[in-house]
């Protein structure tokens, strides 16, 4: 009984998984950003091979270097345990490293140490991050045992920027008596102690270090770095108490969070919006470049789909010379579909198209309506102003285990153009309509009324267009979420 629990504390339930399978591809995209997995490899100092992620955006701002957060794992995890921390920090330009310790996962390694041992293997990172010029600031980012590791690194290294505790305990010795509670182990406190007391000469052989050292409430006093502190209420593993007793004597800049659930139930969404903001002021990351150059680019985004990719050419040559057509006075009688070049994007034949029917539908109204250049002005700048466009949120769902992705639905992008060369109203705009009503009957009026039957059904064209042109974009949008396996 007393060498199960042995194993308990230095070897827990080891994390196998496949690396392709449990963590983010190679290359894969997140709110509109293009991102990659780099996987190496570290030596510790005891030799032990230490299997490591790097997740960076494939290109880097301007070649300017951008913060990182180092993610520790608990005594049972593995850097699969990190791809939720992915998803909270890359849309904010901190790149996230996620490796397993010595012992854990596909490192190399027997017994894990709770901390004792994986600082040093967190040192090895650190100093590897540092030797990397497209690195700035440095966070860490621990959970359990994690935790541990990093306040008792960051104890030792003060330019660590800040630092995010989640379920730390404040005493080796003192969690081991308190879970001999927990499982209801019918022995006197005293038969406890002595097998408690065995447990750590077996422990110091084996493992090769000493349970009573691995003390956090030694170490938090000295130790200056912004932290943010997290605990669920219903921990029964380890106790809220060890992290109100480590906030107590810590003696940085620091704030706790308290949330509903257990040591193993995934974190809230506000406590993930917490950490986010936390880092991101002890970080300093720079501004995240927009997925979307230029407002027509966001508009008419296709997923780089082109023409000849075999998705139903027709439909948007048929669009695509509708539209064309409209802008012109006489319609053409050929049947045969317009000569485009097969290379260039859909998005890119769209956007061609758009300041040509724009410009129609403007003549259209000034002729019309009788309105002078200025009045047409304004309402090309009110019409600016009401323009749809396309976003995607970031986040699907959260879990230590869950599927993670992004869904991409319509929203409303408003924007004012200052200059009216650079400005092009979008395809999808709400048509102008005329207002007026005619009350008397005359030839000139029936002239009149006859242009304007020629003119609304060339607007009901256009008007059937733009909805083809709405739902095909809606279509091809539609992206498969990324998904990822739940690790045991």
């Amino acid at each position: 009984m007393i060498d199960q629990f042995i194993n308990f504390v230095i070897r827990p339930p080891r994390a196998e998984y496949n690396p392709d399978l449990y963590l983010w591809e190679k290359n894969f995209t997140l709110a509109g950003r293009k991102y990659k997995r780099e996987d190496l490899e570290l030596i510790n100092e005891r030799g032990h091979t230490l299997r490591c992620s790097h997740y960076v955006p494939s290109q880097f701002p301007d070649n300017s270097p951008l913060p990182c957060v180092v993610y520790c794992h608990g005594n049972s995890g593995c850097r699969a345990d990190a791809n939720e921390v992915a998803v909270v920090l890359l849309p904010s330009n901190i790149t996230v490293f996620t490796l397993d310790f010595a012992g854990s996962g596909l490192s190399d390694g027997d017994y894990v140490s709770l901390g004792w041992h994986e600082k040093n293997d967190l040192k090895v990172v650190v100093s590897y991050l540092r030797s990397n010029e497209k690195i700035s600031r440095i966070g860490l980012w621990g959970r359990s045992m994690g935790a541990v590791t990093s306040l008792l690194y960051g104890a030792e290294d003060p330019s660590i920027a800040g630092m995010v505790l989640d379920s730390a305990f404040s005493n080796l010795f003192d969690l081991m008596m308190e879970l001999a509670d927990v499982y209801k182990i019918r022995l006197p406190k005293f038969t406890v102690k002595v097998a408690v007391q065995y447990m750590r000469r077996a422990i110091r052989k084996k493992a090769k270090f000493d349970i009573n050292h691995l003390d956090c409430l030694q170490v938090a006093p000295k130790t200056f770095i912004p932290a943010l502190f997290g605990h669920a209420k219903d921990d029964k593993f380890i106790n809220l108490r060890h992290s109100e007793t480590i906030f107590k004597s810590y003696a940085g800049d620091k704030n706790i969070i308290k949330f509903d659930g257990d040591h193993n139930t995934s974190r809230p969404h506000f406590y993930y919006d917490s950490v986010s903001i936390f880092l991101h002021n002890v970080l300093h990351p720079p501004r995240p470049p927009s997925a979307y150059p230029t407002m027509v680019e966001k508009y008419f985004d296709l997923d780089d789909l082109k023409v000849s990719a075999g998705r139903n050419e027709n439909l948007i040559y048929q669009m695509i010379a509708g539209l064309q057509n409209v802008s012109t006075d006489a319609a053409s009688s050929s049947s045969v579909p317009p000569s485009i070049e097969t290379m260039k994007s859909a998005g890119e034949l769209l956007s061609d198209i758009a300041p040509v029917a724009t410009d129609s539908l403007v003549t259209e109204d000034n002729t019309h309506c009788g309105n002078s250049p200025s009045l047409v002005q304004d309402k090309l700048s009110t019409q600016n102003e009401e323009c749809s466009s396309y976003t995607s949120s970031n986040r699907e769902s959260w879990g230590r285990c869950s599927s993670l992705g992004s869904d991409d639905e319509p929203s409303v992008d408003c924007t004012r153009a200052t200059d009216y060369d650079q400005t092009t109203i979008k395809v999808l705009a709400t048509p102008l309509r005329n207002t007026q009503q005619s009350t008397l009957s005359s030839p000139k009026d029936e002239k009149k009324k006859a242009s304007t039957d020629s003119k609304k059904s060339k607007r009901e064209k256009f008007e059937k267009l733009e909805a083809l042109s709405q739902r095909l974009r809606l279509c091809i949008l539609k992206r498969v979420n990324h998904r990822r396996h739940c690790s045991s």
